[in-house]
């Protein structure tokens, strides 16, 4: 998977390039880049925006020197995305499904935006990370990074992206590990009986309850059986 990130502050995914996503890149599973807007720029002090047209406050990225960035990493199997607070959500399915792209093309806005008509003829898709503004596109972009990053194969494990949260709609399940009594709190007696099945049916039971007190709204569009409907009501009930 290759990632093309048009920035005007390339220092800021130093962060990112840590880790997993490190190990990755190691690898050759992933291909980072980070295309500075600002060397576009044919203005002698690398100047990349001006005033809007119509007025209004603050600065506009100029269309040609976006379109010059991009021109740069194009090709004929990227996909281009905008990150913007106007785009649609970004959510597990839309990770699932870019990560099975290629080439990926990221333009971080900044400022008071871009100029549209760039917008209109390179971007395929607009996607915002929540209904708040940011002072940039980097941190969306690093966001998606991250989130796309772990369901390209090779990256993680298959078993840590299947149990993981979202990945069937629910929230995952509580973890565990050594000491097995921690301020006089023991591990639940389930995940040491080295049953297997029964930790299956304890970890499902409490992704149900931990999607229900948490984020309650996705239990709408889980297909569940009847006894765990059965479970959500008891739950309901008591109040829990």
């Amino acid at each position: 998977m290759k990632f093309d990130v048009l920035t005007l502050f390339p220092e800021m995914f130093e962060p990112i390039k840590q880790s997993i996503i490190k190990r990755a890149e190691e690898k050759n599973l992933l291909e980072i880049n980070l295309i500075n807007i600002r060397d576009f720029s044919k203005d002698k002090h690398q100047k990349v925006d001006d005033t809007p047209y119509g007025g209004g406050a603050g600065m506009v990225i100029r269309p040609d020197v976006v379109y010059d960035a991009y021109s740069s990493v194009k090709s004929e199997n990227a996909k281009t995305i905008y990150l913007s607070p106007q785009g649609k959500t970004l959510n597990q399915k839309m990770v699932k499904e870019l990560a099975k792209e290629n080439h990926l093309i990221l333009l971080c806005g900044h400022y008071e935006g871009i100029d549209e008509r760039v917008i209109g003829k390179i971007v395929d898709e607009e996607i915002s990370i929540g209904d708040y503004v940011l002072t940039g596109g980097e941190i969306p972009a690093m966001v998606l990074i991250d989130s796309v990053s772990r369901y390209v194969e090779g990256v993680l494990n298959s078993e840590s992206v299947e149990e993981e949260s979202f990945s069937d709609g629910l929230l995952e399940y509580p973890q565990y590990t050594r000491p097995e009594n921690f301020m006089g709190e023991n591990v639940p007696e389930v995940l040491i009986s080295g049953h297997h099945e029964n930790i299956r049916k304890w970890r499902r039971q409490e992704s149900l309850k931990n999607t229900y007190n948490k984020r309650p709204e996705l239990l709408k569009n889980i297909d569940l059986s009847e006894k765990e409907k059965d479970y959500i009501e008891n739950l309901k009930k008591e109040g829990k």
